[in-house]
């Protein structure tokens, strides 16, 4: 599939569709490490020329990764909805970029073709797009899930409440998770990162989770974020697990290093499914993703990493998830270098994530070794605020103390919420109100009953 083009005195070639989408993506440090870049701006303009002229069916004669060497890619195109593809089979990838921007594409229409589109043809029409191009059509469409709430309201905007603690200290994390409680933090998941993947250490997790939640009688779920098999075996001997994690790659290589596979997450699904836990819905699996893990793990076929970031929420969506995040600056300055790349990262998941009809959330971070600070996530905060973004983290000081890196706080979601006008869960929302940590305004409430409620908690 070579093409050419030619810009003033100088001529640009691309051999494959695969090449053409890597060259055409805005600059990051993961594509120049994995040499799939593009060497300047004229090639990188010339790229997005030709990908603008590319029609959307040249994506289903042209798989970027073989078909027959890649399970993924089999899941992409076997389950793609070729009948509600002929609504938009004649646009090329410029002219879906405006077809999504018409106010006449509204979120129905939206939805209605989520599946007629395949990662790549999203991943594509990403890059021809600016930042505020991103958000308007994301905050379109809104992808609404439930388990003992619901999430993705039109007007909301839910937290997952990160107690994380570097020894799995069951006080500390209790402590933890009050004070994100008292902040209105909590409602998308409660959900810990274990130091651990001992099933012993995990289980005890999730019984003191559990516990804490019907001693309080809090519409919530909670998560402890395990290896799936783990999770499996935990269902298996009737621990009260309500959401089953895992993080997902988009290739069967970086799939394999996290050591999953489809059959493996269908079964987590079928498993998670048979509890019947969740109370106004029965979405009960947690996925987290991010650009750079196909290149970490050597396996991204020479595929650039915001696309290969794309094809793992085709994936994710075989399995009708509560909630899909991209932790988009946790693996680090090799693939996202600084505030730049990760405020444009964010944007292009969430909007990919949704339009392919996932309920997407951000872990709006960075490590300490990027050149980026919170002003930089305060700026990806309020974008994704006003993209519609499902959720977002809540971490004690934006300081997680357990996987080392910097995200948002309980402070920030307020923040968030107030300048938005935006509010919790509705289920979660009546129970702050209920228990008087929050007032009809949806300000938070100082009682003098704060410190027995603490004690009362973090007894467990």
């Amino acid at each position: 599939m070579k093409r050419t083009i030619a810009i003033g005195n100088k001529s640009f070639s691309f051999h494959s569709l695969k090449e053409l989408l890597a060259k055409a993506s805005p600059e990051r440090s993961g594509d120049l490490l994995a040499g799939v870049a593009a060497s300047s701006g004229e090639e990188r303009v010339a790229a997005q020329m030709l990908l603008a002229d590319t029609f959307l069916s040249d994506f289903l004669k042209n798989e970027i990764i073989p078909y027959d060497e890649d399970e993924v890619t089999r899941i992409i195109f076997d389950q793609h909805d070729r009948i509600g593809f002929q609504e938009i089979v004649g646009l090329t990838v410029g002219e879906l970029r405006n077809w999504l921007l018409m106010d006449e594409t509204d979120g129905a229409t939206l939805k209605r073709i989520s599946k007629a589109l395949i990662p790549e043809m999203v991943a594509a029409v990403s890059k021809l797009m600016r930042n505020q191009d991103l958000i308007k059509v994301a905050s379109k469409i809104k992808n609404v899930t439930a388990f003992r709430n619901t999430i993705g309201l039109p007007g909301r905007m839910s937290v997952r409440l990160q107690p994380n603690d570097p020894t799995d200290n069951m006080k500390g994390i209790a402590a933890e998770i009050v004070d994100g409680l008292f902040y209105g933090s909590g409602d998308a998941v409660i959900g810990i990162n274990p130091a651990t993947d001992n099933y012993k250490a995990v289980t005890s997790l999730i019984y003191m989770l559990d516990e804490l939640r019907e001693k309080f009688e809090i519409p919530t779920q909670s998560c402890v974020l395990t290896h799936v098999t783990t999770t499996i075996k935990a269902i298996e001997n009737k621990v009260p697990v309500d959401l089953v994690f895992q993080s997902i790659g988009g290739t069967q290589g970086v799939n394999d290093s996290f050591g999953v596979s489809y059959s493996i997450l269908k079964e987590a699904y079928e498993a998670g499914l048979s509890l019947n836990r969740g109370t106004v819905g029965q979405n009960c699996m947690y996925f987290e993703t991010g650009q750079g893990s196909a290149l970490s793990a050597n396996a991204h076929w020479g595929v650039d990493q915001q696309t290969i970031e794309t094809r793992a929420y085709g994936l994710a969506r075989c399995f009708d998830p509560l909630l899909v995040n991209t932790v988009v600056g946790f693996i680090g300055p090799e693939y996202l270098y600084n505030g730049k790349q990760i405020i444009r990262a964010g944007l292009e998941d969430h909007f990919c994530g949704k339009l392919l009809g996932l309920p997407m959330g951000v872990d709006i971070c960075y490590t300490n070794h990027a050149e980026a600070d919170q002003d930089d996530m305060d700026t990806l905060l309020t974008l994704l605020g006003v993209a519609g973004c499902n959720f977002i983290m809540g971490i004690p000081g934006a300081d997680d103390i357990m996987l080392n890196y910097q995200s948002t706080s309980f402070h920030d979601a307020l923040y968030i919420r107030s300048v938005l006008g935006l509010k919790p869960a509705p289920e979660f929302e009546s129970w702050l109100q209920k228990m008087n940590l929050f007032d009809d305004k949806m300000t938070p409430v100082e009682m003098p009953s704060s410190y027995q409620f603490f004690l009362n908690a973090s007894s467990l």
